[in-house]
């Protein structure tokens, strides 16, 4: 998850970071088991997909605190609310 938080922030070239972004995707699991998710696995891709959006999130807004993105909501309402990520309804 190290390497897609990486792309994702533009920062795939050094390791300045690592330590850092590890931690932040530590915490973005760590809430979003909070917020519900009890059942995250970061084995899963769907889950690792959120837990790198939240991390991304939270490393964008160190400095101004915007609320999250609509985007992020969704996603991890749909997570907390739908169960097991990539369970289908039908």
């Amino acid at each position: 998850m190290l390497t897609m938080l990486k792309v994702d922030l533009g920062i795939s070239t050094t390791t300045a970071y690592d330590e850092r972004l590890r931690q932040l995707l530590t915490a973005a699991r760590s809430a979003i088991i909070k917020e519900g998710a009890s059942t995250l696995d970061a084995s899963n891709p769907l889950d690792q997909q959120l837990i790198v959006m939240y991390a991304a999130w939270l490393w964008r807004c160190r400095d101004d605190m915007k609320g999250m993105p609509r985007m992020l909501r969704l996603a991890l309402n749909n997570r907390v609310f739908g169960g097991e990520a990539g369970a289908n309804d039908g």
